[in-house]
């Protein structure tokens, strides 16, 4: 996605990538449920048995996007997977798309859970959900990999803004909804494609699925009122910054090789004390389409490192 700040030497894991991306079907012994909380209905995938483990989709996806990770990890963790409010099969609220308010909504699904603690996989606007429950609670969390996209407010964020490809970040309101009305299979294949290091690795049927969801009423709306909460998160990151410090808890910051690459772990020794910096080869921004059994592989190294 920010292939332009992909610069410097990059010391890559060696993982094969694979030939296409998987389908993204979750096992029949994940279970779904919606989960009333802070305002929401969230829709929950659940699956596995032990220590557990949340994963946080971003934009252009949903939930459905960690099917390959949710299946591998639920050989041995208990696997939460939500849909961001407003996106894929949650509620649409009026408001609450800024990020402090959503980790309410991750607190409120894992307390309906029953899960005191658990370790932390974001992807994208997922990392600023992640981050802002980190931050405030960071007695419930134990590991935290954070994937290819920076933190409002948080280190070279300014200097960020001003990358080209990522003119979405100010592009909505009503006037651009009508725009986009209609349309949503066109405006999400650019980002698709833009920030793709192999877009034919997205294919059509997962291109469909997603365009759908997105079209579903209300959906629109709520994904420009991710992008159009950005000020607040800025703002509420550096209080979160200078009140309560850095995170503590270890931190895995993974950017694609062709996308924001070492800059994820740049960005995360601002917000962290103990981050472990990684690449994703032959990848771009969409991590677990382009090489899902190289994602998995960093990821669940990172989190078994945890239990031993």
């Amino acid at each position: 996605m920010f292939r332009t700040l992909a610069t410097g030497a990059v010391v890559a894991l060696a993982l094969t990538a694979p030939a296409s991306a998987q389908e993204q079907t979750f096992p029949s012994t994940f279970r779904t449920q919606e989960i009333a909380t802070n305002g929401a209905s969230i829709h929950v995938r659940v699956g596995g048995t032990g220590p557990a483990v949340v994963l946080l989709h971003g934009y252009g996806s949903t939930g459905d996007m960690w099917a390959p990770l949710a299946a591998d990890l639920a050989r041995d963790h208990t696997v939460v997977v939500p849909d961001l409010r407003g996106l894929g099969l949650s509620s649409k609220p009026a408001g609450g798309f800024d990020k402090k308010t959503q980790a309410g909504d991750v607190v409120g699904v894992l307390d309906t859970l029953k899960i005191a603690n658990a370790d932390l996989v974001t992807h994208d606007i997922g990392n600023m959900v992640g981050y802002a429950f980190a931050v405030q609670h960071p007695e419930r969390v134990g590991r935290f990999v954070l994937i290819d996209a920076p933190l409002p407010g948080i280190g070279p964020w300014e200097e960020i803004l001003k990358t080209p490809l990522l003119w979405h970040f100010r592009f909505g309101g009503p006037d651009m909804e009508r725009l986009v009305a209609g349309r949503e299979r066109i405006y999400l294949d650019r980002f698709w494609n833009d920030f793709a290091a192999h877009p034919t690795r997205i294919g059509e049927a997962a291109r469909d699925h997603y365009a759908k969801l997105y079209a579903l009423p209300g959906a629109m709306h709520s994904g420009f009122g991710q992008f159009a909460a950005f000020d607040q998160d800025a703002a509420d990151n550096k209080a979160f910054l200078a009140g309560r410090g850095k995170l503590k808890m270890p931190v895995l910051a993974i950017g694609g090789e062709k996308s924001f690459g070492p800059m994820m772990a740049t960005v995360m020794r601002f917000a962290a004390e103990d981050v472990q910096e990684a690449i994703l080869p032959d990848s771009g921004h969409w991590i677990m389409e382009e090489n899902p059994q190289g994602t998995t592989a960093m990821v669940r190294t990172f989190l078994i490192a945890g239990k031993r």
